[in-house]
């Protein structure tokens, strides 16, 4: 029998363990399809997972753990897995520790898009990932945890291009992913920073605004919470009635910022 009329079975086998909590089990299926068909199989197979399955079997996995659904995920499957990873999180998980929410959603993030060291499926995930609604939610809510620092690298990539040397006043992780992103999709590094500051709409703004060190000092502009985020991104889960947010729905503060 061929891998391709094994791959119905396996989808579906897969699908069933995901559901069922065995996540081990489902991975232990993905190593056995290799062993047997090669890595293309369980790219076929991960590309015809539903998203919520896809998501959940994620979830379970981060930076430190090995799975060979992080490494092989097709960029698309991650980017509309995304929009569910929301999904379980309950008003008391938001409400009493939303930075923990944020953290465990980073180390997701950060876990797939710093899989392998191939700077192409790099610029591929953060491409297909940034491209929809929930996903610039997404990007938006890890950077609200270090949003000075992300305006820092906002006014670099302004003034200097494709010479940004990503030094800030700090050593947050963001920072890396954040300069990957700008790279990645010039477009998807905008709607992120339009969905945390959403009252910036050019380029000026971005070079200028400035963070008070003080942490009792009101914003001069206005911020999105990571609180207020996390429950932006859970109502853009979809539902049997919404399709994944289709490309394009922001407007850009700029073009060319690393030509």
């Amino acid at each position: 029998m061929s891998a391709n009329s094994n791959l119905p079975a396996l989808t579906r086998q897969v699908s069933e363990l995901v559901l069922a909590g065995s996540l081990g089990h489902a991975e232990q299926a993905f190593s056995d399809a290799v062993e047997e068909h090669g890595d293309l199989a369980v790219v076929e197979v991960l590309a015809t997972l539903a998203p919520q399955v896809t998501a959940l079997h994620l979830s379970g996995f981060d930076g430190g753990k090995t799975s060979l659904a992080t490494l092989l995920v097709p960029p698309k499957a991650w980017a509309d897995s995304l929009a569910f990873f929301a999904a379980t999180w309950s008003d008391d998980m938001i409400e009493d520790d939303p930075e923990r929410v944020a953290e465990s959603l980073f180390s997701h993030v950060h876990g797939i898009v710093f899989s392998t060291d191939d700077p192409d499926r790099r610029m591929d995930l953060l491409a297909e990932a940034s491209a929809s609604d929930h996903g610039a939610t997404v990007f938006a809510i890890l950077f609200s945890m270090a949003p000075k620092e992300i305006l820092e690298v906002a006014g670099e990539i302004i003034s200097k291009g494709p010479y940004i040397t990503g030094q800030t006043s700090s050593d947050s992780d963001l920072v890396p992913l954040a300069i990957e992103l700008a790279k990645a999709s010039e477009d998807g590094w905008d709607r992120s920073l339009f969905e945390l500051f959403p009252d910036f709409r050019h380029s000026a703004d971005l070079a200028d605004a400035e963070f008070s060190d003080d942490p009792d000092e009101e914003p001069k502009f206005m911020q999105r919470s990571t609180k207020e985020l996390l429950y932006r991104l859970r109502k853009q889960v979809p539902t049997a009635r919404s399709n994944v947010p289709k490309r394009g729905a922001r407007k850009s503060i700029g073009t060319g910022i690393f030509s």
